[in-house]
């Protein structure tokens, strides 16, 4: 009973509010309550993760099967466009962390370009120059102004999933634990 009432709430929760893609992404992080995962941390942070793509796959099949069930539920991508652009704008510096390529690629690059260009660029992906995929190239992105001229982008050949986690360990997970070390200390 009591799981059936959770879930009746949560789905009185969904209807009539307006979802996008990062909204969805920030109460995943809020419902996984759990501390290895990126999503949580984005969440406790308010930190947006853009997925402009979200209904491609598991997610996008979801939606689709709970509207058809419960009618109300709407999102709307275009609200997460806008958002990406107005702080890419906005911001004095900007730096990207791309994943993979396509869609959220090509959007964090475009919003960028409305600034002339993103500070820093750091590409992980498979993709190979050799096969004319723009997901291998920073340096296209240069050539459009997606990228400044005096940034040095970095590519990483290697699977985003393998690859990602040991970025964040090695970068931002050092600097946090190092900057708590040192409170303790004083």
């Amino acid at each position: 009973m009591v799981v059936q009432d959770h879930q009746k709430q949560v789905t009185n929760g969904l209807m009539g509010f307006c979802w996008t893609p990062t909204k969805v992404i920030h109460r995943l992080g809020k419902e996984i309550d759990n501390p290895e995962s990126v999503c949580y941390w984005a969440y406790k942070n308010n930190i947006p993760i853009f997925s402009l793509a979200l209904t491609d796959g598991a997610i996008g099949d979801l939606l689709f099967l709970f509207s058809a069930n419960n009618s109300g539920l709407i999102t709307d991508i275009n609200e997460d466009i806008s958002l990406i652009n107005n702080m890419a704008v906005a911001a004095n510096n900007t730096g990207t962390i791309i994943l993979g390529g396509g869609v959220a690629k090509h959007h964090i690059c475009n919003a960028n370009a409305g600034r002339k260009g993103a500070d820093f660029a750091v590409y992980v992906n498979t993709a190979q120059e050799s096969d004319g995929c723009d997901s291998g190239r920073p340096d296209e992105a240069v050539t459009w102004g997606k990228i400044k001229t005096h940034a040095k982008p970095v590519k990483v050949y290697a699977d985003a999933t393998l690859v990602f986690p040991l970025l964040v360990a090695e970068t931002f997970a050092r600097h946090h634990h190092n900057s708590t070390t040192d409170k303790k200390k004083c």
